[in-house]
């Protein structure tokens, strides 16, 4: 036997962990089925990413290679609590028995099914897993994305005619920047695909532009920016609509000829004064002014707010107002505004992702409204815990730790714990999957090919790049597509209420081809360019800037853009009534790190070591008031818990504001993530409040009223 090593090769990758699906130069060695990642770059040659990467990119290869990430299909017992590996029929059988016989004695809805974050990042899961889901004909499905971005979509859907025409800031060629809540320098943009931002903010800086962060943290993005104003959580709309209010009273408006209920929404906006707005914000009325008629000169500005703004009690309130300061000022559409993208799989025009639909029914026990299809996750344990017709008796978590990632989680958990059967696909036994009864793990990020559908379609530029798979798949091994394929198609034949034999006919052939094949169909449909293509060209191919495209490119019945929206003209009301309450002392927001992706990286060491990020940042003048010391553990403490944690005192929070970090405490993994257990911190959303709900159904995790006592 040879004692020679095989040559390093270079191959390139995709990180597709968060939205900045950064294109990367991989160094690979080892021997056939034993290769390993040694080497990871930025790829300069990638016409999106241009080269950047960020820590999580670095560690690709130690996520493939964690030693606790789940290669086999493992069963639980549930009377010793102890788990084992059992082959993929076994596996997939045992599944498919138990949420067949769900459905088959208590009806469709005793299935709930949670979406987790990675799902969006996955090829799979767009082509087939979204098949799965709906072919189990469920109302109890939920995902995280009313924990993020509904307010997003739902805001979308009224204005523009589809939930995922989400206008872009032009942020290569504006020439003014404004950002609400929101942190791309730790992100990599969200709702904004923009890989290498700090490069970007400063080529804005180079050219004479403005960035301006309004914040009630001085975040990595605030440090850079050329201003930065505190405001209180939650009530950045009063800003918003003081903005709104500003150019109507200073006649700065300019909307675009296709845009109607400019009138209405001048008069709803009448008492959004400046003052008003400094009164409930803490922000200068002379600075909102001022603020404005910047944004209104500019050559070329753009609003933008993202994960601040929606996860409080006005998230759809603030979308909607961000949007309608943008279209006023005549800066949507325009060249260094917003505009929307032209992505070679379009999304919209394809009708590949369907429009958006809000309140075709409600939730059984609260009756809290649906958006696309899904409920709002905050619902998720009551409609476990409370008996009646309809009731979850059964779960299917796909990619996703709600216990550590949604409102009030050490209830979902015991909720969790008390369903007849419970089955997961996922990589990591986790604080949600350690309730499972069977776990399937599907290949990782470099064992399958990718193609990013959604966010080639919020990008900051037209690209296009087709990924294969690094390594090939494991033989012992399943894709997450042939999972839910598997999964669909043996349930279907179990239930006793089948589907009719043609739709079942129709379902296995289109769960039948590969994600692959079905990309290579959807670029030749999209007539942009060709997976050939793409194979020939593996860093990506350009296809050029953003450009004005409206209004043929609206989905509206009339193309034309209503800004007079009754269900937000409507949500003032209570607004003005919230405005007009006594506010908490102290109150809770999150933050994240360029590290941390919410809450399934900790477990690889490259990127938890370091200073310790969980502290609970607390203003200098709090700490002295409370008692506290700097370094000291206190009590936090909300309606529905408490948590015991680390203080820092930092003047980068506003007084009267306390911050946990997203994503932390994984002390309850139960063994399953070893590097994680040790990293110290508390959940966040063992303090958030499921009842705090904003009208589109999204959760409020900002804002929550809390007390801090010294331990």
């Amino acid at each position: 036997m040879s004692s020679e090593r095989a040559v390093p090769r270079t191959t390139l990758g995709v990180c597709n962990i968060c939205e900045a699906i950064c294109g990367l130069v991989l160094t690979i060695e080892g021997s056939p089925g034993a290769e390993r990642v040694t080497g990871v770059r930025g790829n300069p040659d990638d016409p999106l990413s241009r080269g950047h990467i960020c820590p999580k990119g670095v560690s690709i290869g130690d996520l493939h290679e964690d030693p606790d990430r789940l290669r086999r299909p493992v069963r639980r017992d549930r009377a010793t609590d102890q788990w084992s590996e059992i082959g993929w029929d076994e596996a997939l059988d045992l599944v498919a028995d138990n949420i067949a016989a769900s459905i088959n004695e208590h009806g469709k809805d005793s299935l709930g099914i949670y979406l987790g974050n990675p799902n969006a990042h996955s090829l799979g899961s767009a082509t087939h897993g979204i098949r799965l889901v709906k072919a189990f004909r469920t109302k109890n499905r939920f995902s995280a994305s009313s924990v993020d971005q509904i307010p997003h979509q739902l805001v979308a859907s009224l204005l523009f005619g589809h939930q995922l025409m989400i206008p872009i800031a032009d942020l290569d060629r504006t020439s003014y920047f404004l950002v609400f809540g929101a942190n791309p320098m730790a992100s990599n943009g969200s709702l904004m695909t923009v890989p290498d931002f700090p490069q970007r903010i400063r080529d804005l800086k180079a050219r004479g532009g403005k960035m301006v962060v309004v914040d009630p943290r001085r975040t990595e993005t605030a440090k850079v920016a050329d201003e930065h104003h505190f405001v209180r959580p939650g009530s950045d709309a009063t800003v918003l609509l003081a903005m709104l209010n500003v150019l109507f009273d200073e006649d700065l408006t300019s909307p675009a000829s296709y845009v109607d209920g400019v009138e209405v929404v001048r008069a709803a906006v009448a008492d959004f004064t400046p003052e008003y707005a400094e009164a409930a914000s803490g922000l200068d009325a002379e600075v909102i002014r001022r603020l404005t008629r910047e944004l209104a000169a500019a050559d070329g500005a753009a609003a933008y707010g993202r994960l601040g703004l929606s996860t409080q009690g006005f998230g759809s309130v603030c979308q909607w107002a961000i949007n309608c300061l943008n279209i006023l000022t005549g800066n949507l559409d325009r060249e260094g505004g917003a505009l929307f993208t032209e992505p070679a799989i379009d999304f919209v025009a394809t009708g590949l992702v369907g429009r958006g639909h809000f309140d075709k029914y409600r939730s059984r026990v609260r009756g809290a409204p649906e958006y696309g299809g899904e409920l709002p996750v905050s619902v998720f344990a009551e409609e476990i815990e409370t008996p009646g017709e309809g009731q979850i008796r059964s779960a299917l978590v796909i990619a996703g730790n709600p216990v550590l990632s949604t409102p009030d989680g050490k209830r979902l958990g015991k909720a969790l714990e008390s369903l007849d059967f419970l089955a997961a696909v996922d990589i990591y036994r986790n604080e949600t999957t350690r309730y499972a009864d069977v776990i399937l793990p599907p290949t990782t990020i470099l064992e399958r090919d990718h193609y990013d559908i959604v966010f080639h379609g919020l990008a900051v530029r037209n690209t296009a790049r087709f990924t294969p798979a690094v390594f090939d798949k494991p033989k012992d091994a399943r894709h997450d597509w042939e999972i839910f394929r598997e999964l669909t198609l043996r349930v279907t034949e179990r239930l006793e209420q089948k589907p009719p034999l043609k739709a079942r006919l129709l379902q296995r052939l289109a769960l039948t081809p590969s994600p692959t094949f079905l990309i290579g169909a959807l670029l030749r449909r999209g007539r942009r360019t060709t997976i050939t293509e793409l194979r020939k060209n593996p860093a990506g191919v350009d296809l050029g800037p953003l450009r004005p495209t409206l209004p043929g490119r609206l989905q509206t019945k009339d193309q034309r853009i209503d800004l007079a929206q009754p269900l937000m003209l409507a949500d003032l009301d209570r607004l003005r009534e919230h405005v007009g309450e006594t506010p908490a002392p102290l109150v809770l927001i999150g933050r994240r790190h360029q590290r941390d992706n919410n809450s399934w990286m900790h477990n690889v060491p490259r990127l938890t070591k370091g200073r310790p990020r969980h502290q609970l940042f607390m203003h200098p003048k709090d700490v002295a008031e409370h008692g506290v010391i700097d370094g000291g553990r206190v009590r936090v403490t909300s309606r529905v818990g408490e948590v015991e944690v680390e203080v820092a005192a930092t003047e980068d929070v506003m007084p009267g504001v306390v911050c946990l970090p997203h994503g932390y405490g994984h002390q309850g993994a139960d063994g399953g993530m070893r590097n994680a257990a040790r990293v110290p911190g508390v959940s966040i959303n063992d303090l958030t409040d499921p009842e705090r709900l904003d009208v589109s159904g999204n959760a409020a995790l900002n804002g929550v009223p809390v007390t801090v006592t010294p331990i």
